[in-house]
């Protein structure tokens, strides 16, 4: 491209209307070179004149527009054609093309070491430090499970069924003891009835408790049932209770447990209870249980104390003793 000459870059920008109106046919000739007619460019030529070129290049609002590179009159402006690699990564792109959100916080990542952020929560039952009470009775269970357990001590292991003990507890929740008040208020009612010379009003059947209490009854054969806990600690308190009731021929029965019976009486926990007189309208529930206490405990006594608990081996125990085996059964097989 030639530069213009100084003189023709110093020229007064000037055009008549004659002027503009032979240009304008003369840009129809080579359209071709002019992309836009907002931003048409400088045509430079050899030959033509400084005032003709400065006529093609001021607009007609008279606005000065950039210089940009000049081309030659005739030639096409031709653009590089697009790969057919370069269009399909390009729509790729598009496609792919995430939104890039802007966050106003710096990403800071999790540090667990010592003194840094919370560790997430997780089952830590492994790791807890339980108390020493919770520890003594599963250590407890186990050895109960692992060591021979004598059949008096067995015995204590086979309690009443699910149904029958529903049934036994419900007659031992309507007849549970009087508490002081109640027991006041029947005994103000009697003393005015006999002032009045009215009848003697009798005491409301109710069920004995105190382990001392029950063997007295049980001794004066007077108790027509009793209801022994299972988890009783010492054992030794209530271990020789089946044998006494089986010698005087009433009937027992084992149930879980302790605190249960407790709660009849309006104690913490309850050894023993015993039935001695029950409502009319509760005789034939009472009947059913003597059967089942009689059939379960009394004449199966014989078989419970020659069955012995206990030899219960752990996993680990068994996997070591099945290994031993199969060593011993693959040595003594003919080679």
């Amino acid at each position: 491209v030639r530069k213009e000459p100084r003189s023709c870059r110093n020229a007064p920008k000037t055009f008549s209307p004659a002027a503009v109106r032979s240009e304008t046919t003369k840009e129809k000739s080579f359209s071709v070179g002019v992309v836009d007619a907002c931003n048409s460019t400088i045509t430079a030529s050899s030959g033509a004149s400084c005032l003709r070129h400065a006529a093609d290049a001021v607009p007609l609002n008279h606005s000065r527009m950039p210089r940009t590179k000049q081309t030659q009159p005739g030639k096409k402006i031709t653009t590089a054609p697009a790969t057919t690699s370069a269009i399909k990564k390009g729509a790729a792109g598009k496609k792919g093309a995430k939104k890039q959100t802007v966050s106003l916080t710096e990403a800071r990542p999790r540090v667990f070491s010592v003194g840094g952020d919370l560790q997430p929560k997780r089952d830590l039952t492994r790791f807890v430090k339980w108390p020493r009470y919770i520890r003594v009775q599963r250590q407890r269970r186990i050895l109960l499970k692992r060591l021979k357990v004598p059949p008096v001590i067995n015995q204590f292991t086979k309690t009443l069924d699910k149904n029958a003990a529903t049934l036994l507890f419900k007659l031992l929740h309507s007849h549970r003891p009087e508490t002081p008040a109640q027991k006041k208020a029947r005994l103000l009612a009697a003393a005015q009835d006999k002032a009045g010379g009215q009848g003697e009003t009798k005491k409301p059947n109710v069920v004995k408790y105190g382990l001392k209490h029950i063997t007295g009854l049980v001794e004066q054969k007077k108790a027509k049932l009793v209801v022994i806990a299972h988890d009783v600690e010492p054992i030794e308190l209530v271990m020789w209770l089946p044998t006494l009731c089986r010698k005087k021929g009433i009937p027992y029965v084992i149930v879980k447990g302790k605190a249960r019976l407790g709660q009849v009486v309006g104690k913490k926990t309850a050894s023993a209870l015993a039935f001695v007189n029950v409502d009319t309208k509760d005789k034939t529930d009472f009947a059913n249980l003597v059967q089942i206490a009689t059939d379960s405990y009394l004449n199966a006594y014989e078989k419970t104390m020659k069955t012995r608990g206990g030899l219960v081996m752990g996993g680990k125990h068994l996997a070591r003793q099945a290994k031993k085996a199969r060593l011993v059964r693959k040595a003594e097989a003919p080679k």
